[in-house]
């Protein structure tokens, strides 16, 4: 998952004064296995606690993480319009994001959702092309018609299911557009504050935003097993408060296109995990969709060759 707006410094050799050439490639690594093991962790505790209690929870912990880690560096200074990104981020991404892929995955299976999610590289170059005036190039549509056909293969392949079943596939690309709005908006933030700061703040916000959960929160945690209350703190120290920093920290360092080719890993690593724990896959109809948007986000992403100027041959 990434912004294809702007382009950081690709991960080639160590700049001076800059991180191990190495250490983006792990940050993204980390991310991955984290990010595919949220999917999982959300489907099992499904049973448990319902989507706005489970995005309170895991929101909480992760601000609290968080803060303990970037409060001692200093209290960040935003701008008027970073806040803005900032809390818009924090609402669409930490907020909007959790409650409706939550909600989704009680819906569909986990590598179903992982799939969906991952049509948001397109909608984030068709976003760029409307607010940012990059050109709409035959690639991005041609993508873009790949990757809603993928989309349309999975809403067809969990359709026998009812229409709770076709609501999770609507949910989960709510997700993913919110988080493609927050993509775009992210980009420019991490370029000019440090990642750590970007990503408690903006958890935080999600946090506040979430808090009419609270009463829900409280009432199925004094129901939950300890495993299940383990399994939302596991949600909040991983793949939220280290993932989301860990990513961000990615961003500042590599270059868009690269890290967004990396996030095609997500689901498969997160079917695997949950054939593993648990003991479920994506209908075969869901593996063919995905795929095709996968194919979609591929071709979306191809740049036109630059035509080459008449010359004469040399003689």
């Amino acid at each position: 998952m990434t912004s294809t707006t702007t382009s950081a410094t690709p991960a080639g050799p160590a700049t001076p004064g800059g991180p191990p050439a190495w250490l983006p490639v792990g940050a993204v690594a980390v991310t991955l296995v984290f990010w595919a093991s949220a999917f999982v962790a959300i489907r099992h505790l499904g049973h448990d606690f319902s989507p706005g209690a489970l995005s309170l929870g895991r929101l909480l912990v992760g601000a609290v993480c968080l803060a303990a880690v970037a409060l001692p560096q200093g209290l960040p200074r935003p701008t008027g319009r970073q806040w803005v990104s900032i809390v818009t981020i924090g609402v669409l991404w930490f907020g909007i994001y959790n409650v409706a892929l939550n909600e989704g995955e009680q819906r569909v299976d986990a590598g179903t959702a992982a799939m969906l999610i991952q049509v948001s590289p397109v909608l984030i170059a068709l976003l760029a092309t409307v607010f940012l005036d990059e050109r709409f190039t035959v690639w991005l549509g041609l993508g873009l018609a790949l990757a809603f056909g993928g989309v349309a293969l999975i809403g067809l392949s969990t359709s026998d299911g009812g229409d709770r079943d076709l609501l999770g596939v609507v949910l989960c690309l709510v997700a993913a557009v919110v988080y493609s709005v927050s993509l775009v908006l992210q980009k420019p933030l991490v370029a000019r504050l440090p990642a750590l700061q970007v990503t408690w703040l903006a958890c935080t916000v999600g946090a506040i935003v979430c808090l009419p959960f609270a009463g829900q929160l409280v009432e199925e945690a004094g129901e939950a097993s300890a495993s299940s209350i383990l399994w939302v703190v596991y949600l909040g120290v991983f793949p939220t408060a280290i993932a989301f920093t860990t990513y961000a920290f990615a961003l500042q360092h590599m270059s868009a296109s690269s890290l967004g080719i990396t996030t095609y890993l997500v689901p498969p690593l997160t079917i695997v995990m949950g054939l593993i724990f648990l003991d479920e896959a994506p209908p075969t109809m869901a593996y063919a969709g995905g795929a095709l948007a996968l194919v979609g986000v591929a071709v979306a992403r191809r740049k036109p060759r630059p035509v080459a100027e008449d010359r004469p041959a040399p003689a």
